[in-house]
């Protein structure tokens, strides 16, 4: 009897610690949202947030207009901007604006003032686009967004225009070019944590001139990652794409919430298991973050 009496008093104790631990865990870090990630979870088209919209006049000023998506949960949430690419509309991204949103986060997809902007016109309409969601958007979006992390994302031009912006606005917590382009090659002053999804098959802005030199250029003492899809095209980030989104996912998890959770899809076992030469032919990264 008295060693049963034992026994459960240490089951006691140690279910104790580990309500203990959850909760610390949660003191620790108020912004994690969302169940323990799992790669079924990120890798399927949405994540577990239930989404709303809300439309953005062209008429605004600073950027094109553009379309909200945000969770229906109330909260405070991180939020990006992402620009779509040369000639392109916000269309283009739709998919990666609603999968983010889907896991925890404000972001608007935005079109630009002509679809014939170059890159440092983009990174100037992206930050307007924060600053509209922050200062202007409707009062229901207003009240999750989190003015302190904020994000950019963007494809082609768009990439290159992200890559500005953090260049530009140090702040940011998160970017995210997504085959980029851009005639300036070198990004040494970005201060700001940065995945690069570069193309294999990208004859547009192909990677040994455009995406490898970005990555490159940025300081060896940031965190930052290049992912290069294999056989892809430029137009990979235009049609729902597991990588991008699994990665694109996580980085803004682990950088824009400070999730620690997030850390193995991007360095650990769950990255290692997904990151084969079948779905990227080039990664790198300064892995441990």
């Amino acid at each position: 009897m008295k060693t049963i009496d034992r026994w459960q008093r240490r089951c006691a104790v140690g279910l104790g610690l580990l309500l203990l631990a959850a909760v610390a865990q949660a003191q620790t870090n108020p912004l994690q949202k969302g169940p323990d990630p799992t790669s079924a979870i990120l890798n399927a088209t949405a994540g577990p947030f239930a989404v709303a919209t809300a439309s953005v006049s062209s008429a605004v000023s600073g950027f094109g207009g553009g379309t909200i998506y945000y969770p229906t949960t109330a909260g405070s949430y991180a939020t990006l901007a992402i620009c779509p690419g040369f000639t392109a509309t916000q269309s283009s991204i739709a998919w990666i604006g609603r999968r983010l949103a889907t896991h925890g986060f404000v972001v608007m997809t935005i079109n630009t003032n002509s679809t014939f902007d170059q890159p440092p016109s983009r990174a100037t309409q992206l930050m307007a686009a924060l600053r509209y969601l922050t200062n202007s958007s409707n009062s229901t979006v207003r009240a999750r967004v989190d003015a302190n992390r904020l994000g950019v994302a963007g494809h082609s031009m768009g990439g290159g225009g992200s890559l500005m912006a953090a260049r530009d606005n140090p702040s940011l917590k998160v970017a995210v070019p997504m085959t980029p382009w851009s005639s300036t090659k070198s990004f040494s002053t970005v201060r700001v944590p940065t995945i690069i999804f570069g193309a294999e098959n990208d004859t547009v802005a192909p990677v040994a001139s455009h995406s490898i030199p970005f990555y490159t250029s940025l300081p060896s003492s940031l965190d930052k990652a290049y992912a290069e899809l294999n056989g892809a095209s430029h137009f990979a980030p235009n049609s729902t794409n597991t990588p991008i989104g699994r990665y694109s996912v996580s980085w803004a998890k682990r950088f824009m919430d400070n999730d620690l959770r997030y850390d193995p899809f991007l360095c650990g076992a769950p990255h290692t298991a997904f990151a084969t030469p079948t779905v990227f032919s080039d990664y790198r990264s300064t892995c441990p973050y």
